[in-house]
C-alpha cells in the first residue's frame, strides 16, 4: 500500500465532493456518497445539471480506479468521511479508529486461524469502515452483512463496498428489529452507546430494562447472540463501564448463560478525550454443543498503539494466550 496513491484518491473525492456540495446545495458527507458512487459508475447522475456533469466527465478523466489498492481506497474514503464528520455532533457519525480495526483484523485472524470460508455480520456498521477493514485482512472467501438505521452512512457504506470490491450486502433498518438473515460465523461492531428510544421493540429483548429505557449497546449485544451460529464469534468495541452500570448485573446473568467470555482488552486511554469515554474490545463465544470456556479469559490493557515496542510485546503475549486456549 502506497501512501501517495491514498493522497492523491482521497483529493479527487475531495475535488468531486466539494464540486457537488456546491452545485447541488449538499452537505459535504452527502456530496462524498455521490462522488464515489459516481467514480465506480463512471459516470455523472442523470438528474445532475448539464454544468455539474460537464466537470465531473472532466474530472473522471484523470482518475482510474483499478489502479489503487482495496486498502488504498478504504483510507482514501476513511480520510473524506472523516473531513465530513468533523465536528459532526451525532453520536453515530464517528468512524473507529483506523488501528484499531486493524487491531480487530487481527484478532480475527487468530479466532478463526483456517482458511475457510467465513459470514460476517455488522449490525451498526455506519460506513462499513471497521468491516471493511477486517475483510481486507482475511485471505479467504468472505460474505459480509451490514445493517444501520443512518440512510447517508448507508449510502457512504454501500458506495465504500462497491470501490473496494467487497461483496456486502447491507440492511437499512433499525437494527434491533428482526433481520431476514441466517445465523454467521462472527459478528463484529463498534456499538453505539446510549438509551434506545422504542420501548415497544425493547419489549422483545431479555435485556430490557425493568423499567425506563433499555441501553441500546446491551440489545445490540443480544442481538448479536442471536444473529451467529453456536460456537460463533463476536467482537465488540463497548464503554469500558459495561460492567459497572446500573442495568449490568442482568446483563451479567444474561451473559453467563448464552456466552462464554473470552476476552477484554482495553483501548489506550489517549483514544479518548475523557476517562469516561474510555471503550475496550470485548470477544465472546456462543455456548454451543462443543465449546468449552477459556482456561482465563484474555484481559489486558493494550499500549498506546504507536509504542511499537510495547504493542510487538502485547501482540507477543496475546498470540501465546491463544496457542494455550484456542489453538487451531
Amino acid at each position: 500500500m502506497q501512501q501517495k496513491n491514498v493522497e492523491e484518491l482521497y483529493e479527487w473525492i475531495d475535488e468531486a465532493a466539494t464540486t457537488i456540495e456546491y452545485q447541488e446545495n449538499a452537505t459535504y458527507l452527502e456530496a462524498v456518497a455521490d462522488a464515489m458512487d459516481i467514480l465506480f459508475h463512471r459516470t455523472p447522475f442523470e438528474d445532475m445539471s448539464d454544468l455539474l456533469k460537464q466537470q465531473l466527465e472532466k474530472h473522471l478523466k484523470e482518475v482510474s480506479i483499478e489502479k489503487y489498492e482495496k486498502e488504498e481506497i478504504r483510507k482514501a474514503t476513511q480520510l473524506a468521511i472523516l473531513k465530513g464528520m468533523k465536528g459532526a455532533t451525532q453520536q453515530q457519525h464517528l468512524i473507529t479508529p483506523d488501528s484499531v480495526a486493524m487491531f480487530m483484523g487481527y484478532l480475527t485472524q487468530r479466532l478463526f486461524p483456517g482458511n475457510e470460508a467465513l459470514a460476517l455480520f455488522d449490525p451498526a456498521c455506519g460506513t462499513a469502515n471497521l468491516l471493511t477493514a477486517v475483510m481486507n485482512q482475511l485471505d479467504r472467501e468472505v460474505k459480509s452483512y451490514g445493517s444501520d438505521v443512518d440512510e447517508t452512512l448507508m449510502k457512504l457504506a454501500l458506495a465504500n463496498a462497491n470501490l473496494q470490491k467487497n461483496e456486502i450486502e447491507f440492511f437499512h433498518q433499525d437494527s434491533l428489529r428482526p433481520f431476514l438473515m441466517e445465523p454467521v460465523d462472527f459478528i463484529l461492531s463498534d456499538l453505539p452507546v446510549g438509551y434506545y428510544p422504542d420501548d415497544i421493540q425493547a419489549e422483545r429483548f431479555t435485556l430490557k430494562a425493568e423499567e425506563g429505557h433499555s441501553y441500546s449497546h446491551h440489545l445490540f449485544i443480544e442481538q448479536g447472540l442471536n444473529y451467529v451460529k453456536d460456537g460463533g464469534f463476536l467482537m465488540f468495541i463497548v464503554p469500558n463501564f459495561l460492567f459497572e452500570s446500573d442495568q449490568s448485573s442482568q446483563l451479567n446473568t444474561y451473559l453467563r448463560e448464552k456466552a462464554h467470555i473470552f476476552g477484554m482488552l482495553q483501548l489506550p486511554e489517549s483514544f479518548f478525550k475523557e476517562e469516561k469515554h474510555g471503550k475496550s474490545i470485548l470477544i465472546l463465544q456462543k455456548k454451543g454443543k462443543q465449546t468449552n470456556a477459556p482456561k482465563e479469559a484474555l484481559l489486558a490493557k493494550l499500549p498506546s498503539f504507536k509504542n511499537h515496542h510495547a504493542m510487538a510485546d502485547i501482540i507477543g503475549q496475546i498470540d501465546q494466550w491463544f496457542t494455550k486456549n484456542h489453538p487451531s
